[in-house]
């Protein structure tokens, strides 16, 4: 049971199966680097930073299509114009 809940905490963490696969080799080596632990973490952290970064481009970019749209019962709608790539 205790490495069900080590991986049920890896994937919460953003970790991918296969990562997740790696960390539990890492914890049932008794002699294992934590250099090697700290790498995969660190590389996580780059992805979630870049991930974050992307989301708020995402964001930005949603809101000012949405707030330019005027909401009411007529066709033009910037937020179909972007999507349609007009």
């Amino acid at each position: 049971m205790h490495r069900l809940k080590f991986l049920q905490r890896a994937r919460s963490l953003g970790f991918s199966i296969d990562e997740c696969r790696l960390l539990l080799s890492l914890y049932e080596d008794e002699h294992r680097a934590s250099a090697d632990v700290k790498s995969l973490a660190s590389k996580k952290i780059i992805e979630i930073n870049h991930k974050i970064k992307e989301l708020k481009s995402l964001k930005t970019t949603l809101t000012s299509l949405a707030e330019n749209c005027h909401g009411d019962d007529k066709p033009d709608c910037p937020i179909i114009d972007d999507l349609a790539g007009k």
